[in-house]
């Protein structure tokens, strides 16, 4: 084992747990007095999966993952002890990433707006690939890190309605202008980087993104560049519930490689997937703190006369699904999904129209409207599921709220997987059989599991 993630970052767990499971356990186990009013509750076993699922569909490309997806710590010991690297915005994310003892040739400081002293701060802590998309961003790496490796960031998609919250990337027009920018400034260039977004973009347009980034490679190469590092970015999904699965975005991907950067060109490719690693892993509850029934000829919130199916309406506050406003992003990255309750309700029960609220002192704070919930009383809980990506908070939030706790849970099976993906198979025979043996807690590729090691990332640099 590499020694980022051992048996007490986690808690271990027989097979066939569900999420659920160990939710019920922590709130039968919290005390009745207790203020706790959100928690998370996380599956690293999910994770293994999907980076198991991500090797053998994109065997090329190396995932670098994205920490302001999601920084915990857990998450972060994990992906390090299978051999990811990970993709950084700022100083802060840095310093958290090498703090568990990532090295430096494993960070990509991708963001490609940087301050000047997070520039020093990365050349002085050994991080050399970067990107950049103009010319001000230039200038500052020439003159704060005369060793950066940059990667030149390529608009993967020029429709201003394509993901108009994700603007990244020059166009191929100002592709040459910019390398020869670079050389004028004695910047080294070693490749290009596009994004797609985090929304699941139709997987064709990956092919396009490719092949934009092949014209820019020869622009580079014809300027005398060694250009031999290609990034695809993320916007890979983390449900099954888009419109293209994984898979379906892989197999186009790996045909846009082989047609323009085919095996043994001497280009490597990495990614950057941030939604795909995270976002069912993650189950998040909240308790009701406050509740209002309102009568049935009050509007509803397309300001229609709403009753909802119960004749009513209901009010709830839950002060613990307020904190994730704060987190970085979520007002363009998080749509919260439908909670539901954690006791299952009576069939014969009425629905209510439904809206969710954060604190009860901000009443202006309104998270959801118009749900369809059993009727609820204050400290009922509410149970959000895939909840990973860009939700977590890595420090206190505003007014001295401490971030919910985060409770991380393995199956044995998966922590003996872990140990034969490192080459390390388990000494007993009955340990290796029971790695191989179809799991039973939802796992859905039993023989993605026992495959040997892929690749463990070497230095990129």
């Amino acid at each position: 084992m590499n020694g980022y993630l051992n048996e007490s970052n986690f808690m271990m767990v027989e097979e066939g747990f569900t999420t659920r499971d160990l939710l019920e356990n922590l709130l039968v186990e919290l005390c009745p007095a207790s203020d706790q009013q959100a928690f998370f509750v996380a599956d690293l076993g999910d994770i293994l999966k999907k980076h198991l699922r991500f090797l053998k569909a994109l065997p090329r490309v190396k995932p670098y993952f994205p920490v302001k997806c999601n920084g915990s710590e857990g998450v972060m010991r994990l992906l390090a002890e299978l051999g990811a690297g990970f993709a950084c915005t700022s100083k802060a994310e840095i310093s958290r990433v090498q703090s568990i003892g990532v090295p430096a040739d494993r960070i990509f400081y991708s963001s490609p707006c940087k301050q000047v002293a997070h520039i020093r701060y990365a050349a002085s802590h050994g991080v050399r690939l970067m990107t950049f998309d103009n010319e001000v961003e230039l200038s500052k790496v020439a003159r704060s890190h005369p060793h950066a490796r940059m990667l030149l960031g390529v608009a993967a998609d020029s429709s201003p309605s394509a993901h108009p919250s994700m603007m990244f990337g020059t166009t191929l027009k100002s592709c040459r202008h910019l390398l020869e920018t670079a050389k004028e400034q004695a910047v080294e260039v070693v490749g290009v980087s596009f994004r797609l977004g985090s929304h699941s973009p139709e997987p064709q347009a990956f092919a396009q993104a490719v092949a934009a980034a092949q014209l820019a490679f020869e622009m580079g190469t014809e300027l005398g560049y060694q250009m031999h590092l290609l990034d695809i970015g993320g916007g890979f999904p983390g449900t099954e519930d888009t419109r293209a699965r994984f898979e379906e975005i892989a197999a186009v991907i790996n045909s846009a490689l082989d047609l323009y950067f085919p095996d043994g060109c001497g280009v490597e490719i990495i990614a950057t997937p941030g939604r795909y690693y995270v976002t069912s892993a993650f189950t998040f509850a909240a308790s009701i703190t406050a509740r209002e029934e309102l009568p049935s000829e009050q509007p509803g919130s397309d300001g229609g006369w709403d009753g909802g199916m119960g004749g009513c309406r209901q009010s709830l506050w839950a002060p613990g699904v307020g904190l994730l406003g704060w987190v970085e992003m979520r007002p363009v990255t998080v749509t919260l999904p439908h909670p539901c309750p954690l006791q299952r309700p009576c069939p014969e029960h009425p629905w209510h129209s439904s809206s969710l609220r954060g604190p009860p002192e901000h009443t202006e704070d309104h998270i959801a409207e118009g749900l369809e919930l059993p009727e609820l009383q204050v400290g009922d809980w509410l149970i959000f599921e895939d909840m990973g990506a860009y939700t977590i908070a890595t420090s206190s939030l505003p007014g001295g709220c401490p971030p919910p706790q985060i409770t991380y849970a393995m199956s044995r099976v998966a922590w003996k997987t872990i140990q034969l993906f490192q080459g390390k198979p388990p000494q007993r025979e009955d340990d290796r059989e029971s790695v191989c043996s179809p799991p039973s807690c939802g796992w859905e590729m039993a023989e993605a599991l026992c495959v040997s090691p892929v690749f463990t990332p070497a230095g990129i640099i």
